[in-house]
């Protein structure tokens, strides 16, 4: 356990309620939307919301699986709301999005895992404006690759699929998962579509080593993956995995350079770096590097 239980200075943010903030807000609440941003407890969303930017979460607001870290609630899900791309879609356009990451609960009630969802998303997006780009956070669909030939077909801009944490306590941290069978979604992307831009996150701060964390970077890369997000573990309530240790901004900052020295892309690294953490940015760093190539 870290010596001090309070929140670093550095990770102190204010809370959100700016105009933009309490317009979106109230836009995702009309058109019965969920955002991560939210069910996560996200300590970016008043900076992200008053930017007009936010990450959409589809296939409801309840997850079959019970993750160490997350706060998103567990249980049984409801029935699949249909029409929830259209309404997306719509939200999308009203609020003039250039650039829409779109994430789910897992849904492992589902045969292929909601990959159809997603889709219909970018489908039903792409009918409405053409040239917005499209970042997908997927999970890991139990290792269906029917389900993940699905989600290529409908060519998302950026697959971002998150590793979370280093191999020795992922078990402990994601019991339902696999983290062999995450790289091996990460590499199959690229047998897919070998120009797929494909990204992977993880937190630091769940007891992991400082070598464990590079040794990731190293297995990332080893599937050719593109980008990296780095950030702090904040536990969500007494109820969830504990903290072991707070980063410091230089250690992000080391942490980044590391991954650029490996040959990522573009790594996000910092106290309060998540997943879609500036994704624009981002995408736009791989395709910049990809045309230089």
């Amino acid at each position: 356990m870290p010596k001090s239980r309070r929140l670093p200075e550095w990770l102190k943010v204010r809370a959100p309620g700016g105009p933009n903030y309490i317009e979106l807000k109230n836009l995702m609440r009309g058109n019965e939307l969920h955002t991560v941003c939210e069910e996560a407890h996200c300590p970016n969303i008043g900076t992200c919301w008053e930017r007009g930017t936010a990450t959409f979460m589809i296939l409801g607001d309840i997850c079959t699986r019970a993750c160490a870290y997350c706060a998103v609630t567990t249980g049984r899900p409801g029935t699949l709301d249909l029409d929830e791309p259209d309404r997306l879609a719509d939200t999308v356009v009203r609020m003039g999005l250039r650039y829409v990451v779109i994430t789910s609960v897992n849904r492992d009630d589902l045969p292929d895992g909601g990959a159809f969802m997603f889709s219909k998303c970018i489908s039903e997006i792409r009918k409405r404006l053409s040239n917005c780009k499209i970042e997908l956070l997927i999970p890991d669909f139990e290792g269906n690759w029917e389900a993940l030939e699905t989600v290529m077909a409908a060519r998302p801009d950026t697959l971002n699929h998150n590793i979370e944490t280093v191999r020795r306590i992922f078990g402990r941290v994601r019991p339902k998962g696999d983290f062999a069978q995450s790289l091996e979604l990460l590499a199959r992307v690229k047998e897919i579509d070998p120009g797929a831009v494909t990204k992977s996150g993880m937190m630091v701060g769940l007891g992991e080593t400082w070598e464990e964390i590079l040794v990731n970077m190293r297995e990332l890369r080893s599937v050719n993956c593109d980008l990296l997000t780095i950030g702090q573990y904040l536990r969500p309530s007494e109820k969830h995995i504990a903290l072991a240790k707070w980063y410091t901004p230089e250690e992000f900052e080391e942490l980044k350079q590391e991954g650029l020295a490996l040959g990522f892309k573009h790594v996000a690294s910092g106290p309060l770096v998540r997943s879609s953490y500036h994704a624009d940015e981002q995408h736009e760093a791989a395709m910049a590097d990809s045309v230089a190539i």
